[in-house]
């Protein structure tokens, strides 16, 4: 007893096991409690169980392989039917039907494999990438050049715009044609701001007011179409601008004439001659339509008659395309000029017909009421 309990202070114990295959080797490892009383180590030797147990085979390099045969002999073997025996052969591809590659390659002819404008950074959502998708899908879509998107687009334009233009023009002719009561009201206004008199031109004032809602005039009615218009004008400007700088591969063939490039200038200087005079013969023939025959109007008809002249200087390193679109605007203008002169249709679309009065009769009635 005494002898066991000496023993029983190691640290660790040691049993070896042979086996037939190989040996194993068991080792017990236990805490040492370090009491001098023998009894205490007997207790522990009873009940304090073994922390680790490590076992560590080494099996044999022929058992090893033996082991390794007979899982390969057991393994299953797999065979792959013939499928050609019981179906007659992989079939063939079918060709590709001759109505599906001749309308691809037509597609492809006509398109040209043009990339779209969103691949080269245009046709965005603002104004002026709205503009370049709507003469994009002329292009594309109605297969018209590129010249012709751009006087289609314009065309489209001007059509929405015309019913304003009506409304100008009859509001344009209501003024000219009560023009003499309107210079009369305001050359008494004009006098009793002269003497001081605030009373009577606050009179004036209202006296005007209400002769102008009699008639039902506006002067702003006039600024209707050219502030509508500037929108479309800045857009459509810089849209084709845009589309000429990135360049858009088919605007180099996309012109007409002398003008194929529509990215470059015009070399020969025609566009901008063309735009200029077109410019030039809407003011004139504008101009004639009454508003600016008043004495008062006659600095603005000289401003719009060198208006032609100031542009030219700058219009000849526009590229072409932005002066197709210059001379297609200007173009139209002219013909809804030329057109709304005309009686019959003057009365069809309500417009009254222009009264045109001498100068002398204006300054004959200022000169009377400075003698009064």
């Amino acid at each position: 007893m005494l002898s066991t309990g000496r023993l029983l202070r190691a640290t660790k114990l040691l049993c070896d096991f042979k086996t037939i295959e190989g040996t194993k080797k068991c080792s017990f490892h236990m805490y040492a409690v370090n009491n001098s009383s023998r009894l205490r180590n007997y207790v522990l030797r009873r009940k304090q169980q073994p922390v680790a147990i490590g076992f560590v085979n080494f099996a044999s390099s022929d058992a090893a392989a033996e082991s390794t045969a007979n899982a390969t002999s057991q393994a299953p073997v797999f065979t792959t039917p013939d499928i050609s025996a019981t179906t007659g052969g992989i079939p063939e591809l079918s060709a590709t039907p001759p109505e599906l590659l001749n309308t691809v390659v037509e597609n492809v002819g006509r398109f040209g494999g043009e990339a779209s404008l969103q691949s080269i950074g245009l046709g965005s959502s603002s104004p002026v990438g709205l503009v370049q998708q709507a003469l994009e899908f002329l292009h594309v879509g109605m297969d018209l050049p590129w010249w012709g998107a751009i006087a289609a687009g314009t065309l489209v334009i001007r059509i929405c715009v015309f019913p304003l233009v009506i409304m100008s023009q009859r509001n344009a002719a209501k003024m000219n044609n009560n023009s003499p009561e309107m210079q009369a009201i305001q050359l008494k206004m004009s006098e009793a701001r002269e003497r001081g008199d605030r009373l009577d031109a606050a009179r004036y004032a209202q006296e005007m007011m209400e002769f102008m809602k009699t008639k039902g005039l506006n002067p702003l009615k006039n600024m209707v179409v050219p502030l509508c218009q500037a929108p479309f004008f800045v857009s459509m400007f810089m849209g084709i601008r845009g589309m000429a700088n990135a360049p858009v591969e088919s605007f180099r063939e996309g012109g007409l004439w002398w003008f194929v490039d529509l990215t470059l200038p015009d070399q020969f200087y025609l566009l901008p001659l063309i735009t200029s005079a077109t410019l030039a013969l809407t003011v004139e023939v504008g101009t004639d339509m009454g508003r600016l025959n008043s004495s008062n109007m006659g600095m603005a008809k000289y401003i719009l008659r060198a208006m032609p002249v100031i542009i030219f200087p700058f219009t000849m390193n526009f590229p072409s395309g932005v002066l197709v679109y210059w001379c297609s605007t200007n173009f139209i203008s002219l013909f809804q000029v030329a057109i709304l002169r005309i009686p019959t249709v003057r009365d069809y679309f309500k417009i009254d017909r222009i009264i045109k009065f001498e100068r002398r009769l204006f300054q004959s009635r200022r000169k009377a009421l400075l003698v009064e």
